[in-house]
């Protein structure tokens, strides 16, 4: 018999973490490995649902057995029932030869079905079959072939009103949800951000081919930890190396969380005027001016400016999330300038 498996894929990599959320979803994960049923993993962008799968399959009985994944929502939507099933020679235009589906790749172990909502209504049919019965037809035969797979599907769509307006099958949903994972966003897991930071530094100093990585600077490690991670671990991913290669020195300061983000950059609309006061102080209609308190003698004048300078430092950095060249521009100053003030009030922006 011809067949046309999928390549071997690469091992994700380990799964990291320590806080109460990621030790909680770990511990119903491994729950949920022990028991051979159809799982659903949900969760946002970039939390590693994936990840969770693999971890899933190997934690399985069936962990010696292949893991076989599909996205559902990178094919067309006539390609996918040839993709999961398989077809027989002159099933359709193009179909020289006999193909086996990511079904019988994945037999004896797990099929992995990422964006499963993009899975077409009348392909959810088949699929259905598969899980009460373990039997389908290849595109183009009814020969029926029996297949041992356990099924883990994941979205960030809502299944549920998908069903609710049609477009996913009520019968498919109740059977492939014995048990529903939720993964945990980033922000949940604030605690295991500075080590995810680290792991992910470590690997790309390796890969570069430096002895050690760079190390986060208080207010570089700060922005990290502030950073509300939309697009999770995966966007914490690539911040953090992006942040390694541009790293010029054993200290991290610069952090790029948007990379078509600069004071250069064409897609940014031009200012018709240049702003009066871009940076403003915190609150002064509920304090003294800072006028009034070197009027009034309350503090020392360098008391004062050195607070202001600190203000201007803060909401120079925060509007430029945390790219200290941004900031410097934001501020009129040149880099060397910006990293003067820095360096005189670090260890209070560092708090």
């Amino acid at each position: 018999m011809a067949t046309d498996s999928p390549p071997a894929r690469e091992q994700p990599y380990e799964a990291l973490g320590q806080s109460e959320a990621f030790l909680a979803f770990q511990e119903r994960l491994s729950r949920a490995a022990r028991i051979d049923r159809p799982v659903l993993i949900l969760g946002e962008r970039g939390t590693g649902k994936e990840l969770a799968a693999y971890r899933l399959h190997f934690l399985s009985s069936r962990w010696q057995e292949p893991f076989v994944a599909l996205n559902c929502a990178a094919l067309a939507p006539g390609l996918i029932e040839s993709e999961l099933f398989g077809h027989e020679a002159g099933a359709f235009t193009g179909a020289a030869g006999r193909r086996t589906g990511r079904f019988e790749a994945a037999h004896g172990g797990t099929l992995f079905l990422d964006e499963i909502g993009a899975i077409p209504v009348e392909v959810q049919e088949k699929i259905l079959r598969v899980v009460e019965y373990g039997t389908f037809e290849r595109v183009g035969s009814s020969f029926p072939v029996r297949v041992d797979v356990r099924i883990v599907g994941a979205t960030n769509a809502d299944l549920v009103a998908l069903a609710r307006e049609g477009r996913f099958k009520q019968d498919l949903l109740d059977r492939l949800s014995f048990d529903v994972l939720f993964v945990p966003p980033l922000r949940a897991r604030r605690d295991d951000i500075p080590l995810l930071a680290g792991h992910f530094a470590g690997r790309l100093a390796l890969e570069l081919g430096r002895d050690t990585p760079p190390e986060f600077s208080e207010v570089a490690l700060s922005a990290i930890e502030a950073y509300a991670w939309p697009g999770n671990v995966r966007e914490l991913k690539n911040v953090v190396e992006r942040a390694v290669y541009m790293a010029d020195g054993p200290v991290i300061h610069d952090l790029a969380f948007d990379p078509f983000r600069g004071p250069f950059s064409p897609l940014s609309a031009p200012p018709t005027q240049p702003e009066k006061h871009p940076l403003t102080l915190p609150d002064q209609a509920s304090q003294p001016s800072v006028i009034d308190q070197v009027a009034a003698l309350e503090r020392p004048f360098k008391d004062i400016l050195g607070d202001v300078e600190v203000v201007l430092l803060r909401r120079a950095l925060e509007r430029a999330r945390f790219n200290q060249r941004t900031a410097a521009h934001l501020l009129g100053l040149t880099y060397d300038q910006f990293r003067g003030y820095y360096r005189k009030h670090r260890a209070v922006l560092a708090r």
